[in-house]
């Protein structure tokens, strides 16, 4: 298995720049897992293919608007951080601290920002406004290094309770139109805040459309992950079986666990939504040996996953998915073709870019039954 052999030829106009409204409205590639032929739809009609029983399992987790802007303390130079998670070490199973003073981060420009070097950030920076950062809220301090190349800041206070009043929402690098309204880039059942990037196959989900699949008799429920930047960097290993996945923190709680225990019993779909949702679900299901011997329910459980999925993978959990087009070489690429085979899947995306399907974050959606 080569990197190379997830790569695909996308044109650059296919890369959706904004969101379509409604949610809802978005293109739906449907794609069955026993070789049956691809069907074109829109995303409500997601309606037809779930039925009584089916279980949605989601992720909640909320963006945060993470990307600050500011000025170095002693030469007023402009400096641009993308906080990514608190750094401070924790147990296993502990949720990440509210009030930590110390986050890893991207920091640009970098090569001159060593230790010692202190950053003023304030919504006059983030506003574009002229002079003196005005309004100042937070100032950093750069106490080390980070081993994908970012910095560690240490803050004056924890950042969490200022980044509405002077964070940005954290869009993709390949977005470059400004987004009019930061909850679009939110689910609408976004509740839990901790990502630096959001779980966009969930973009596509409207409170109407939520209320007419629960009326149908598909239940939804929901995990927690929190999105780190590194889940979506192109895998640089010739063999992606050698690339190093960095942890991000999960939490299932019970009655999840309970819903998707009773709808296994029951013979019915685990329908999950967007890559992070299986990440939760298999990490538990194979850290308790779901299927192994006597074993077929799964537990509440929370803490860390760096699970990497690829092809030859053992789904225990996951029956059908709800995901977006990703980009080539990734490890969610990997992670689909998995599920329904690198071949299949790969000729799925060329027949979406023959019917000018939109790509990536703000794109259109696939359902994997």
């Amino acid at each position: 298995m080569h990197t190379s052999d997830f790569d695909y030829h996308l044109p650059p106009e296919l890369i959706a720049q904004t969101p379509l409204q409604p949610r809802d409205s978005s293109r739906l590639l449907v794609l069955p897992r026993d070789g049956g032929p691809l069907a074109h739809r829109r995303f409500t009609d997601i309606l037809g293919y779930l039925q009584l029983g089916d279980l949605l399992v989601a992720n909640e987790s909320r963006v945060l608007p993470a990307r600050l802007l500011g000025h170095k303390a002693t030469t007023g130079g402009h400096i641009e951080a993308l906080l990514l998670r608190p750094a401070a070490e924790q147990p296993a199973t502990a949720t990440p601290a509210a009030g930590n003073l110390v986050w890893e981060a991207l920091v640009k420009p970098g090569r001159s920002l060593r230790p010692g070097t202190r950053i003023i950030f304030s919504s006059a920076a983030r506003d574009g406004r002229p002079g003196p950062p005005a309004g100042v809220v937070l100032e950093a301090e750069i106490v080390g290094r980070t081993e994908i190349g970012g910095r560690l800041l240490r803050f004056d206070q924890p950042p969490e309770p200022w980044l509405d009043r002077i964070g940005v929402m954290p869009l993709p690098p390949y977005i470059h139109e400004p987004l009019a309204d930061p909850e679009r880039y939110q689910t609408v059942y976004a509740r839990v805040p901790g990502s630096a990037a959001a779980p966009t196959a969930g973009l596509h989900f409207t409170p109407r459309l939520i209320t007419a699949l629960r009326e149908k008799g598909v239940q939804w429920t929901t995990v927690t992950l929190h999105i780190g930047l590194d889940t979506f960097r192109p895998v640089q290993e010739d063999d992606p079986r050698t690339h190093p996945m960095h942890r991000e923190w999960y939490e299932l709680p019970a009655a999840t666990v309970a819903a998707i225990n009773a709808t296994r019993a029951a013979g019915r779909r685990v329908v999950v939504v967007g890559t992070t949702t299986v990440r939760v679900l298999e990490t538990v299901a194979q850290e308790q040996g779901l299927g192994d011997a006597s074993n077929d329910t799964l537990r509440p459980a929370l803490g860390w996953s760096q699970l990497f999925i690829y092809p030859g993978f053992r789904f225990r959990v996951t029956d059908s998915l709800v995901t977006n087009f990703h980009l080539p070489r990734s490890t969610l690429l990997m992670l689909v073709s998995a599920l329904v085979g690198r071949e299949r899947l790969l000729a799925a995306y060329e027949e979406a870019v023959r019917e000018a399907y939109r790509f990536y974050s703000f794109g259109d959606a696939m359902l994997i039954l």
